[in-house]
């Protein structure tokens, strides 16, 4: 740490969290407006297109696992004025959140880099492009496997033929929305496991020892984010549970280089 990050008073640090935040929220606006100016092409080809046989998921599903759907039986309601426009500045917010990611971790990160040792900050080097990485591949599963095999499914269910599916707009897009970055944050899995090692709370001994209870987890977890079958789970689970055995070979790893490093 240079003395004159160490010089700087609580207000200081308090200043410079403020801008951060400020910078952040600045990107994320940026990427809503945009959004904005687009919202009828992105309802249309990232939300609604999720109904139709002919979403990306649904067609290679029919192509390769022979399992083909038609149009999704669903009506889409909005039953109080004004919603529609809310609902459109939640999806521009979203998106924005999600397109300014990089950015705004990068910006968090730069608040916290400066109060690591030297050793801390070469040990988490790269970290911004790695979150970044896995937050995006999160976002992309959820939006390909995840949301699609919930709408697929809640969408065909019927207690009767009498019944329809109407269904709000904001029930519809918060599910799709929901599954997306709730993937994105669970592919951060490695790199919470790689900080907890480094700083000492979590061991590859803990992981193994807790493998079964964890799987058990997994798969409580996916039966609660899809779909009442066993194939969704299974689909939804197995990803989750390589992440969960990459981040103990990432624990084994920082575990040996600490040992080596303690020997020397």
């Amino acid at each position: 740490m240079s003395s004159g990050e160490q010089d700087m008073s609580f207000l200081d640090h308090l200043e410079e969290l403020r801008w951060r935040i400020v910078k952040s929220v600045i990107a994320i606006l940026v990427f809503a407006i945009g959004m904005w100016f687009i919202k009828e092409w992105v309802i249309n080809n990232i939300f609604i297109s999720m109904t139709k046989p002919s979403f990306i998921s649904f067609h290679y599903m029919c192509e390769y696992l022979d399992i083909c759907i038609g149009d999704i039986p669903i009506k889409f309601q909005s039953n109080k004025v004004g919603s529609q426009f809310s609902y459109a500045l939640m999806m521009s917010f979203v998106g924005g959140f999600i397109l300014a990611f990089p950015f705004v971790f990068y910006q968090l990160w730069s608040f916290v880099k400066p109060g690591l040792k030297q050793n801390e900050k070469s040990a988490v080097r790269g970290i911004t492009f790695f979150v970044t990485i896995l937050f995006f591949i999160g976002v992309v599963f959820g939006y390909l496997v995840v949301a699609p095999l919930c709408i697929q499914f809640f969408g065909y269910f019927s207690l009767s033929e009498e019944f329809e599916n109407i269904w709000m707009i904001g029930s519809f897009m918060s599910l799709i929305i929901s599954s997306v970055i709730f993937t994105g944050l669970l592919f951060l899995l490695p790199i919470v496991v790689y900080i907890l090692t480094k700083i000492g709370i979590l061991t590859p001994a803990f992981l193994r020892k807790y493998r079964k209870h964890s799987i058990v987890g997994v798969l409580i977890l996916s039966a609660l984010i899809t779909p009442p079958d066993f194939i969704s789970q299974v689909i939804v689970s197995v990803p989750i549970i390589i992440l969960y055995e990459i981040g103990i070979l990432i624990s084994a790893r920082v575990e040996r280089k600490r040992r080596k490093a303690e020997r020397r």
